[in-house]
C-alpha cells in the first residue's frame, strides 16, 4: 500500500466486507477479515501522519542563514 490513499482504501474495503456484505464462506470469516483490514488501515494512517508530521517539523526547525560580505575600501 502506498501512503494516505492506501490506508483509507483498506479502511473502506474492510468496512464494506464487515458491514455491507452477507456472503458466507466455509473457511473464511469475512467479518473478521474486514475488521483486520480496518485495523491495519487505521494503524497505517496513524503511522503515516506521524511520519508526515515529523518531516514538516524537521524541515522548519533548521534556519537558513545567508551571509554576504562587503569589502570596504
Amino acid at each position: 500500500m502506498n501512503g494516505l490513499g492506501g490506508c483509507i482504501g483498506l479502511i473502506v474495503v474492510g468496512a464494506i466486507l464487515t458491514f455491507a456484505t452477507d456472503w458466507e464462506m466455509k473457511s473464511v470469516d469475512l467479518d473478521l477479515v474486514g475488521l483486520i483490514m480496518m485495523a491495519v488501515g487505521g494503524i497505517g494512517l496513524a503511522v503515516y501522519t506521524s511520519v508526515l508530521k515529523r518531516r514538516r517539523t524537521a524541515g522548519a526547525a533548521i534556519p537558513v542563514v545567508e551571509e554576504r560580505r562587503r569589502d570596504v575600501i
